[in-house]
């Protein structure tokens, strides 16, 4: 087998503290360039001027995307008073500034509060949404009017961390596809003082949190060295919280060609499983099904991800 054909071979996912300045396909190029690897993709991006979790799946395992960039998000906001941008950031022109912070911390928890559970809120004019193929900010920086349409999103948890006014830092926890720029914008509107994100940093990603990820600068100094490998996790624990069964040899050989196993009768009907090998590989993501015949509960395969003999 030709060193290419290992690479190709190789998947799973890096999770890496993104540093501020770069964009998540910068940080996907430079996996790409470090590891050989063609085939890598991010599970969520994280804007420029914002830092922490970026998951990275590389090999067959970008396979999974659609299910990992669904997970729930948690983020450390810090929030300014007294003032709007067109950007809800600290990048933009401001649209309101120099107001007064008459706000109270029991106020703004009050308020804060009101934002959980799940609502609707208008993306960023200044975001990568597409309006009639065409994205947001694109429109915006050339001066046209943007309209954006309410999304409904969860938000599961907001807390203070730090009262400190005019700025305020905020734990943030929600469903995927929240913007917090629009959570800091809106709710400076509810305060009448106006708000904006002056920092942001992303503290889990689905199952993943800091604790997993490693700095970019020291994964880089690991491609250089070649042992970046201590640092990929196995496609499997991409979706540690899904339920996992265990396929003994010949049912891996059954799924991997796409043919179903027999499940447990105590098992839900409907449900996505992991199915995994007894060395903890990810062979496929399975759904039970009964049999046409009989009725007999089975895994029927959805994705087959373990190819490989």
């Amino acid at each position: 087998m030709s060193s290419q054909d290992i690479k190709n071979a190789i998947s799973g996912v890096l999770v890496i503290d993104k540093p501020v300045g770069m964009t998540s396909h910068d940080v996907v190029q430079a996996v790409r360039i470090g590891t050989g690897i063609r085939r890598a993709g991010h599970t969520g991006t994280l804007d420029p001027r914002a830092s922490g979790v970026l998951v990275i799946l590389i090999g067959p395992a970008v396979r999974l995307s659609e299910y990992v960039s669904a997970s729930d998000k948690r983020y450390q906001a810090i929030i300014r008073l007294g003032g709007s941008t067109d950007t809800y950031d600290a990048e933009g022109s401001f649209t309101r500034s120099d107001e007064p912070v008459n706000v109270t911390e029991e106020e703004f928890e009050k308020v804060l509060k009101t934002f959980e559970g799940q609502i609707e809120q208008v993306p960023p004019p200044y975001s990568a949404v597409k309006v009639k193929g065409r994205k947001a900010y694109e429109m915006a920086r050339q001066g046209e009017e943007v309209e954006l349409e309410p999304r409904i999103i969860d938000v599961y948890h907001l807390e203070v961390l730090e009262w400190a006014p005019p700025e305020v830092v905020v734990d943030v926890h929600c469903s995927s596809g929240t913007y917090v720029r629009s959570l800091a914008n809106d709710l400076g509107n509810q305060l009448g003082c106006g708000a904006y994100l002056v920092g942001l940093r992303r503290t889990k990603s689905g199952r993943f949190t800091l604790r997993d990820a490693v700095p970019l600068r020291r994964l880089q100094d690991a491609f250089r060295a070649g042992n970046w490998y201590q640092y990929l996790i196995p496609a499997a624990e991409a979706l540690g919280d899904w339920p996992a069964v265990e396929l003994n040899p010949d049912e891996v050989e059954e799924v991997r060609h796409g043919h179903r196993a027999k499940a447990d009768p105590a098992t839900k009907s409907g449900d996505l499983v992991r199915g995994v090998s007894m060395a903890g590989e990810l062979v496929a993501l399975m759904q039970r099904v009964e049999n046409e015949e009989d009725g007999s509960p089975e895994w029927q395969p959805r994705k087959v991800f373990f190819t490989s003999d």
